[in-house]
Formats: structure tokens, sequence, C-alpha cells
């Protein structure tokens, strides 16, 4: 064997344990990042954690807007169902009074005019 010919190898073995290096990376990057990667390694933990505490931040702002709005919306449905017995309780009446006042005399002429 060359010298040359060692030289290729050497850098080709070099070239592979990079690509390699970059691939494990790579793949650790998408899993949890462990405790001993060093300093880099922690960053990334502390990143990940606060991008987690503040995804659940944000999830628990979101669940509280919605249980806001359906103590909201359950009050405005209470306040519907007042108005309207409200609402049937003046058409009760004033279908009552209509017909008393059919009774007398000068509640037909008003009613022809």
């Amino acid at each position: 064997m060359n010298r040359d010919s060692h030289s290729e190898d050497t850098l080709s073995t070099m070239v592979l344990e990079n690509i390699k290096n970059k691939l494990i990376h790579a793949f650790r990057a998408t899993a949890e990042p462990r405790e001993d990667a060093g300093p880099a390694g922690r960053h990334r933990l502390s990143v990940g954690r606060s991008h987690q505490a503040n995804e659940e931040l944000r999830r628990a702002k979101i669940d509280g807007a919605i249980t806001w709005l359906r103590s909201e919306l359950l009050e405005m449905r209470s306040q519907d169902r007042q108005l309207a017995q409200t609402l049937l309780d003046l058409n009760a009446e004033i279908q009552r009074l209509r017909r008393e006042s059919f009774g007398s005399p000068d509640a037909e002429g008003d009613d022809q005019q």
C-alpha cells in the first residue's frame, strides 16, 4: 500500500466519521437531550424545558379563556330564559287585556278605526 493510498483511506475515514457524527447529532436533536452532553446539551435541555413551560402556560391561558367563555355563555343562557319567560308573561297579559277589552263597547269602536 503506497503513501497516497494510505492518505486517501485516512481522508475517507475522516469524512465518513464526520458524516456519522452529523447523523448521530441530527437524530439526537430530535430525541430528548442527554444530561451528559455538556454545556451545549444542558442549554438545549434548558431551552427545551423553557419551550415546554411556555407551551403549558399557553395551554393554561387558553383553558382559562375557554372556562371564562363557558361561564359567560351559561349566564347568557340564563338571561335568555328569563327574558323569554318575561316576554311570554307579557304576551299572556296582552292577550288577557284584549279579551277583557272586547267585552266593553268602547273597545269595539277603537278596533274598527
